[in-house]
């Protein structure tokens, strides 16, 4: 399924005017060796951690016990991972990793996703951040605390620590990632910290958002059980609960253009979930477009039958384009 909101079609990949970015992983397989750099979002502790014990917990994702597929079930220190492009073009992009918000599935030298945007010169920011159930005062709102902290940061050290151009910050999101980056997309304007420093003067709000098989809703239309579990916590059937932190019934006005995508075959995430996102993005006239996949699961779109990738992440970029980001 393939819809925006005016019913104009695809331009054909702007093969025009992407020379170097299509195909993606060709770019990507091409590029030398990227710079990466770890730093914390905070300058002290992060906010609301008086009176908790919380340390850093890595784990190794598969039997393999591959050194950088791991994820965190606990964060006491929210980091970005920066993957630096050998010639940075300006844009910029924080990445929110998923996990159900049971735990955060990034290592520390940058995924697929992030080295694939900065080998066509896209910085792109890979987002450790904290979650719930350690206790922190913002409860649900924790996660949020640390996505608008990074979007700050990366405008309020550009130009200075990495080559980016401030006005052109996207975010991504994939499964729980997803909602998270829906959050920080609809609320970028609320306040959920008190200001530390300079940086946090500057605007959380992206100027696009890329969601992939997200966590959208907490009510029971669709809902991923667990990630409502581990946000919510004992509020987790609490309808106001479910209500505040359903993104799709929270979109404010000044809501960026919005690209969701997933698979009908998703066994963890319904499908569900993306339809109620974007059905409300175009009641409120929010330039949004979703595309639907045949299989895929609980990830990106399966290769055609005939071993062709779906090139998924090229979609995004190229609707993206139509609003302003990466160019």
């Amino acid at each position: 399924m393939r819809m925006n909101r005016n019913g104009t079609s695809r331009r054909t990949l702007i093969a025009a005017g992407m020379t170097g970015l299509l195909p993606l992983t060709a770019a990507a397989a091409a590029a030398p060796a990227l710079r990466v750099e770890r730093l914390p979002l905070w300058p002290g502790r992060p906010p609301g951690g008086e009176g908790i014990s919380v340390t850093d917990q890595s784990v190794f994702r598969s039997p393999e016990n591959k050194p950088d597929d791991i994820a965190w079930p606990h964060v006491a220190t929210p980091m970005l991972t920066v993957v630096h492009p050998e010639r940075p073009n300006g844009a910029a992009v924080l990445i929110c990793p998923g996990g159900g918000y049971a735990r955060v599935a990034t290592g520390r030298t940058g995924g697929d996703v992030a080295r694939r945007l900065a080998a066509i010169g896209i910085t792109a920011f890979e987002l450790l951040y904290r979650l719930p159930h350690d206790g922190w005062a913002a409860g649900p709102d924790t996660p949020l605390q640390d996505a608008q902290r990074a979007m700050r940061l990366i405008r309020g050290q550009a130009g200075k620590r990495w080559t980016v151009d401030p006005a052109r910050v996207a975010v991504t999101g994939f499964s729980a990632g997803g909602h998270l980056a829906a959050r920080l997309a609809t609320q970028a304007g609320t306040q959920t910290y008190a200001p530390v420093d300079a940086n946090d003067a500057l605007s959380a709000r992206p100027l696009v958002a890329g969601l992939f098989y997200p966590v959208v809703t907490m009510g029971d239309d669709g809902v991923h059980a667990a990630s409502r579990e581990r946000l919510l916590g004992s509020h987790a059937a609490d309808p106001a609960w479910q209500q505040r932190y359903s993104t799709e019934r929270n979109l404010s006005a000044d809501t960026p253009p919005t690209f969701i995508t997933g698979n009908a075959d998703d066994p963890v995430v319904p499908i569900r979930n993306s339809l109620l996102l974007w059905e409300a993005l175009r009641s409120a006239r929010i330039p949004a477009e979703l595309l639907i996949f045949e299989h895929g699961g609980h990830g990106p779109p399966a290769n055609r039958r005939n071993g062709a990738a779906v090139p998924w992440l090229d979609l995004f970029l190229g609707w993206a384009s139509d609003h302003g980001w990466p160019a």
